[in-house]
């Protein structure tokens, strides 16, 4: 069993940017399409994800050290540290049943595609993590491997019927036909950060507020595009965390940088997606009757855009802020504070760009997250000592935002403690 768990750790250590194009270029071949014409699909989709992930290592390497500097500069002291997904995905994967989520993940895909329950065929499997976190914290809680799988099932429904239901969105809004996003940081606000801006558009004077993209470069002219809006958001953070005048000006430019690169990067990205995607819904609708099928990928192609950066950026003093304000809170927000664009990407998309409603909703739902991760973060410290994950020096308990926070992986969760 350590063997297989090995391996699938080796070949999900390769990440996107080979998976994507190995898995592209056999979904090619299997919908039909001739060798080079699928192999350039996934040589272009490869391509594109190195540039994507290029680009969000440049959002992460800047956010971090500004929302450590305003936690150092601030005097911010709580007892649980946000470790951040990467720890979280470590630790799921050391779980027993983690050699089983890959294998079994696909088959339950395929079998909701065929059955129709489900229109996106997911090809994001290094994020499967997610699914397999929540299976790990319900087999660590039972001592069951099969409560565990069964756990890890039910979020990746959950995942797949969210994808669904918000593929429309990602066609009109974000201007990604034919793509669904299943990844687990992303779908699970929005059953309640979509509610909630639905919400806000109904209540008398809050629905009057409004500050999009394309309203501010009307109103600012050159000074309203997205890449003065990264300048202006990224100084203004260098500011928060105390940085000299040197480094505010260089957030200042990475900030711009990740506004004008990521939509580009996208764009590429749409290029070698396309013929995959009408291959794939031409042989699905053939065989199956489909009416129309989704290719699931990785959030990251949506959080480029302006108006989900922007939010994600204001969010991230209001996330340290809430840290230290809401009464019973313990955890101190660092390793996720990244993650916030993938956190917003549907609630952005819902207010079709109204930065001031998505900050609103993103201010609820991640401080919901905070609760959540405090709630569990007994649970989740011993879970990573049963890893032999280590935890930073100095530091008792641990938790995260990204998937400790999750607030699908908790109903889950909560459900599987009431019946054991």
């Amino acid at each position: 069993m350590q063997d297989v768990i090995d391996f699938l750790q080796a070949f999900l250590d390769l990440g996107a940017t080979v998976i994507l194009p190995v898995v592209i270029f056999l979904l090619g071949l299997l919908f039909g399409q001739k060798p080079g014409k699928a192999f350039r699909s996934g040589l272009t989709i490869g391509v594109a994800f190195v540039g994507i992930f290029l680009v969000v290592d440049l959002l992460v390497n800047n956010l971090g050290p500004a929302a450590q500097g305003m936690i150092e500069r601030f005097g911010i002291e709580l007892n649980v540290i946000d470790v951040g997904w990467p720890a979280a995905a470590s630790i799921s994967w050391a779980s027993p049943i983690a050699a089983f989520i890959i294998p079994l993940g696909i088959i339950i895909n395929i079998i909701m595609l065929v059955t129709k329950t489900t229109k996106t065929m997911n090809v994001d499997i290094w994020n499967f993590w997610h699914f397999t976190f929540t299976g790990a914290m319900v087999h660590a809680y039972t001592g069951s491997i099969i409560q565990g799988l069964i756990a890890a099932i039910l979020f990746q429904i959950v995942c797949l019927k969210v994808a669904d239901y918000t593929a429309p969105m990602l066609e009109d809004y974000y201007e990604l036909p034919g793509i669904s996003i299943a990844t687990g940081s992303t779908i699970s606000y929005a059953p309640i950060g979509i509610p909630l801006v639905k919400l806000i558009e109904k209540i008398p004077g809050l629905n009057k507020l409004h500050a999009d993209p394309e309203t501010i470069q009307k109103r600012f002219g050159i000074f309203g595009e997205g890449i003065f809006m990264g300048l202006i958001l990224g100084i203004t953070l260098g500011l928060l965390a105390g940085y000299a005048v040197g480094d505010v000006i260089e957030i200042g430019m990475a900030m711009a940088a990740v506004m004008v690169l990521m939509p580009r990067m996208v764009k590429i990205l749409m290029e070698g997606l396309t013929p995959v995607s009408e291959s794939a819904r031409e042989f699905l609708q053939k065989r199956f009757g489909a009416q129309k099928i989704y290719i699931g990928l990785d959030a990251a192609v949506a959080i480029g855009h302006p108006a989900v950066i922007s939010t994600a950026l204001i969010l991230v003093p209001i996330t340290v802020a809430l840290a230290v304000f809401l009464p019973g809170n313990s955890v101190l927000p660092f390793g996720d504070l990244a993650t916030i664009p993938f956190i917003v990407a549907f609630i952005v998309g819902a207010a079709r760009g109204n930065i001031v409603h998505s900050v609103i909703v993103g201010t609820i739902v991640i401080a919901l997250s905070l609760y959540i991760a405090t709630d569990v973060a007994q649970f989740h410290t011993q879970m990573a000592i049963d890893a032999n994950f280590s935890i930073p020096e100095g530091t008792n308990l641990i938790s995260s935002i990204d998937q400790g926070g999750n607030v699908v992986n908790y109903i889950i969760y909560r459900l599987f403690t009431l019946f054991n």
